[in-house]
């Protein structure tokens, strides 16, 4: 197949709009912590480079790249490094499409770089959530070698990519739920058990929490731009600009804003009570969170009713996860992203519908259990749980195994104090007026 311009162009502005919400990340920080912003802005900037960085040296090759071993992971000398290196003739730059678009999307390689490079950083920008205050700059810096070499392109390699085994297992994740924000999660709680760790070797009982002060001027900032890079994130999943792009817009949208409403309201009927800026804004994420791994696979008014279960989800979340005093997780990575993205998941086996997944780009994907899909929708159930017991083990096990080796190199990975507070700014040096000269 040719190169496609217009799915080419999409693509690019997909992906633009998908590094925009690593930042937005850092944003959200922000608005729900407070405090010291150039820690968080300063973080998730390094992240978006060194995602730009590694996927372009190793980390786009290792997952999207035809796989060796069995589909375990993708063949490191497909690319030479950075892309082609100085190779005027890399398959799918000047010319050419690359391979896992040439019979269906046309994509050539360098929007589809972007596009998969964007789904990583905002990836790590997630795992750092748990480490905005706690953790040292520099430990987040080496975490990110291991990040982008191995923990997040393994999940990628076995089910975005074609020839990954999970995928011919029949494994779908349309946009993340496991891929990105499950795995998340997971990471994030293996960084969780080293801070834990290193604050029980001080002697403490608990872990302190994270002080809150939230600033509704930089939450609304941040929600902004992450539901309007979610335009990119779920959307551009479709890989090309066809009816179902639109769909998968609607998808999006509806269950965002009736996650809203069902948080919200559910949130009064507990407490009697205006449930507050910080809720509302988990409520549009949420039902963002929920619908990404099967926004392609599913109609506008199944949308609506995942949004609806996504408030007493957020909920339930919120209180397994706060009974947990060993853990400080202030921005709601466990309850909102690994506990929704995990069911998003396991709901494809309930809600999807053949023609949506058809022209999702999915045409084996079966029909839901709510729509007829009999034992062929149980068996999907089966393939999505075994996938993410797989992965997830994965995922903590190499998360843990760095964030522990790093720890060591470092001399523990938390800052001084370990209550999560930011040291005050040193103030400028004074500078000396200039002598008059009499």
């Amino acid at each position: 197949m040719p190169v496609n311009l217009l799915n080419n162009l999409w693509i690019l502005l997909a992906a633009l709009l998908v590094f925009t919400m690593t930042i937005g990340v850092g944003f959200l920080e922000v608005g729900e912590l407070g405090g010291d912003r150039w820690r968080s802005l300063l973080k998730t900037t390094l992240m978006t480079c060194a995602a730009l960085a590694l996927m372009a040296f190793l980390g786009f090759d290792l997952a999207f790249a035809p796989t060796v071993g069995n589909g375990l992971i993708g063949n490191p000398a497909f690319l030479p490094p950075f892309l082609g290196a100085f190779d005027t003739s890399t398959a799918g730059l000047l010319t050419g499409v690359w391979w896992s678009t040439a019979s269906t999307t046309g994509l050539a390689l360098g929007p589809y770089f972007l596009f998969e490079t964007a789904f990583a950083a905002v990836t790590f920008a997630l795992v750092g959530v748990v480490m905005v205050r706690k953790v040292k700059l520099r430990a987040v810096a080496l975490f990110a070698i291991p990040y982008f070499l191995l923990i997040w392109t393994l999940p990628a390699a076995w089910i975005w990519n074609p020839s990954g085994w999970l995928a011919r297992l029949g494994m779908v994740d349309f946009a993340g739920g496991l891929v990105v924000h499950a795995a998340a999660g997971t990471a994030g709680l293996a960084v969780l058990v080293q801070i834990w760790h290193e604050e029980k070797a001080r002697g403490l009982r608990s872990s302190p929490p994270i002080p809150t002060r939230t600033d509704p001027t930089w939450l609304t900032l941040a929600v902004l731009l992450l539901w309007i890079g979610w335009f990119g994130f779920n959307p551009g999943s479709v890989l090309a600009f066809n009816t179902e792009t639109t769909v998968v817009v609607l998808t999006t949208f509806l269950a965002a804003s009736l996650s809203f409403l069902s948080l919200m309201g559910c949130r009064f009927w507990q407490t009697r009570q205006d449930p507050g800026y910080v809720y509302s804004a988990n409520g549009i994420l949420m039902g963002l969170i929920v619908i990404t791994p099967l926004a392609g696979f599913v109609s506008p008014l199944s949308a609506a009713i995942l949004g609806v279960a996504c408030g007493p989800l957020f909920l339930l979340g919120e209180w397994l996860f706060g009974r947990l005093r060993w853990l400080a997780d202030p921005i709601g990575l466990l309850p909102g992203h690994f506990l929704g993205g995990l069911f998003g998941l396991g709901m494809i086996a309930f809600f999807a519908q053949s023609p949506f997944a058809t022209a999702s780009g999915y045409p084996s994907l079966p029909t839901g259990l709510f729509f007829g899909g009999g034992w062929a929708a149980v068996h999907q159930l089966g393939v999505e749980a075994f996938g993410a017991v797989v992965v997830l083990a994965v995922v903590f096990a190499l998360s843990f195994a760095s964030i522990w080796l790093i720890a060591r190199a470092l001399g523990g990975i938390t800052r001084p104090g370990g209550r999560g507070e930011e040291p005050a700014s040193p103030a400028p040096e004074p500078i000396a007026a200039p002598a008059r000269a009499d």
